[in-house]
């Protein structure tokens, strides 16, 4: 069964989204577009998981709990697992590594962190939008030790991508990969299977459902369907 996805949207957690992108309003709008399969990641925290897991369990969607990482390289990557609770304590081990700048929300914008009636039920002081002290190797391997996987966001964009910041893809660390839509990519090894999510920070640019994934109905079985190649 085809399940469209998206597998890159931001909560009102990451300052840099709209205070709008809570956990029962992202839900509905995957909804109302058709998706069935969607993941949480926002930047260096998954504290808005447990919300996100209620919300989208009110609408029959498939949840996989995410976080983007900023790497030492400030290398952005999409981590995914299998249960929120093994994401949650990957987040703590990110955010505990960040260092201790305070978020100024009238700079980068509000870290909120909802509760499961989607009210505000605090924020988080450090700036998310920081590198954590962990290479994209780092990343990689600490994220398949906690019994998930790892991603590359965006890698065709000019800023926060493998490409642009490394300039190759490391060899043999990913199969698969994530290509923004509508700027160009270079030819990837045939053994790099491609995603195509929208990198939500307001509910307007939540994907269509255009793109799909046949035989993954949980969360589960998409990292199991990524760690597999």
């Amino acid at each position: 069964m085809k399940r469209y996805y998206d597998l890159h949207i931001h909560s009102c957690l990451s300052p840099c989204a709209s205070d709008d992108m809570t956990p029962a309003n992202i839900a509905g709008m995957a909804h109302i577009k058709g998706l069935s399969l969607i993941a949480l990641t926002d930047h260096n925290s998954g504290r808005n998981l447990p919300a996100m897991a209620k919300a989208a369990a009110e609408y029959d969607l498939i949840f996989v709990p995410g976080i983007e990482v900023t790497t030492s390289e400030e290398v952005h990557v999409l981590t995914y697992f299998k249960d929120v609770g093994a994401a949650l304590d990957f987040g703590e081990t990110l955010y505990a590594s960040l260092p201790n700048i305070p978020n100024r929300p009238d700079i980068f914008g509000n870290q909120f962190i909802m509760d499961e009636n989607d009210a505000v039920a605090g924020t988080l002081k450090k700036l998310l939008l920081q590198a954590v002290p962990y290479t994209l190797d780092d990343v990689a391997e600490m994220a398949k030790a906690a019994g998930g996987c790892a991603v590359p966001a965006h890698i065709n964009r000019d800023s926060f991508s493998v490409l642009a910041n490394l300039g190759a893809m490391p060899h043999g660390l990913f199969s698969f990969a994530e290509v923004a839509e509508n700027i160009p990519c270079p030819p990837l090894h045939e053994r790099c299977h491609i995603l195509h999510s929208s990198d939500a920070h307001d509910l307007g640019a939540v994907s269509e459902p255009v793109h799909a994934l046949e035989g993954v109905s949980s969360a589960r079985e998409f990292v199991d369907f990524v760690n597999s190649y």
